[in-house]
């Protein structure tokens, strides 16, 4: 794994050069960039999804590390992604946040209505090309990256099911039930991935800050784990490639509330990176327009609060912790 010692105009460090996910272009599916490895035994679908924003490298750098390994499935069928290959071939050090997209964001756009509609843009057409694939996916991992340097999380959506799923992970990131974004529908909550009587399962992990090294080796650890979990590798082949000494958070966090951007002048009260509890509810952490941004009650957590604050985009998650076996509770 390449590492680099340059900065960018926000003054985070890239320690990351992104992978040559070149010779992973043909595949064996008929999609560009997409590999099935099938074990010839029953067993689930499998899918492990990377750079669906082609600023974040640490997906690459999971799927390359278990391309260069050949890791095989036990049993079923695994699907390695890289959703997004025309942004993440305009990765550029100096510009890092640029390529995040070539016209729209991709993990927006998993609605139906959107999918079979009529509009048109280079992610809608990826997404098209892809979703046959992810129509017969049983459990879906969904690797990200975030814009602060943060614990990483694992975002679980609201259904139990997620819960149960993230907690069998046994993963040092902290546990995050949400409902999504506002401004669009993500891959990790696409058809029966977010319908609660439906066996297909999703995670979506953000691994930490985009370009730090540890965030790469996160994803690693995480990919290796989900298929250790699945049962789809064996505890010999994934143990090398996990964090050693890290603890599993004693709580995971129920957000209540999502504050989306309505001013173009929106900003925090204070430099905020997530994970932040806030004590006394009523506090003001944003001024939106003329709108105080106020916690709605005690002890509030501030999720993912977004460093570039945009109209229509959802600025932070509201949430409070909980006691994590309830995550576990049938």
């Amino acid at each position: 794994m390449t590492i680099l010692t340059q900065f960018s105009s926000t003054a985070d460090a890239i320690e990351l050069a992104p992978p040559d996910i070149e010779p992973y272009r043909a595949g064996n599916t008929g999609v560009p960039f997409v590999t099935t490895l099938d074990s010839g035994r029953d067993g689930p679908h499998a899918m492990i999804c990377a750079i669906i924003h082609g600023n974040e490298l640490c997906g690459a750098a999971a799927l390359d590390h278990l391309l260069r390994h050949d890791v095989r499935p036990r049993h079923g069928r695994l699907t390695l992604v890289f959703a997004n290959p025309q942004a993440y071939a305009q990765f550029d050090a100096e510009r890092p946040a640029a390529s995040r997209f070539v016209e729209e964001d991709m993990n927006r756009v998993w609605s139906p209505d959107i999918l079979s509609g009529p509009r048109r843009s280079v992610e809608l057409e990826r997404a098209r090309a892809l979703r046959p694939l992810i129509d017969q996916v049983d459990v879906l991992l969904d690797l990200h990256s975030m814009q602060s340097d943060c614990q990483p999380l694992i975002l679980s959506g609201p259904a139990r099911k997620g819960r149960k799923l993230a907690a069998n992970l046994t993963s040092p990131a902290v546990i995050v039930a949400d409902n999504g974004h506002a401004g669009g529908t993500r891959l990790r909550d696409y058809g029966g991935f977010n319908a609660p009587d439906d066996q297909r399962n999703a995670l979506l992990v953000e691994c930490g800050q985009h370009w730090r090294h540890a965030t790469a080796i996160f994803a690693i650890d995480t990919a290796y784990r989900f298929l250790h979990r699945l049962d789809m590798i064996d505890a010999d082949t994934a143990r090398p490639h996990l964090l050693a000494d890290q603890s599993v958070p004693a709580q995971w966090i129920e957000v209540t509330d999502a504050i989306r951007v309505n001013d173009e002048t929106c900003r925090f009260t204070a430099e905020y990176s997530g994970l932040e509890v806030i004590a006394t509810a009523g506090t003001v952490i944003g001024i939106d327009g003329t709108r105080e941004i106020r916690t709605p009650y005690d002890g509030c957590v501030l999720v993912m609060p977004a460093r570039r604050l945009m109209p229509g985009q959802t600025a932070v998650r509201l949430g409070r912790y909980i006691d994590t076996p309830s995550a576990n509770a049938d």
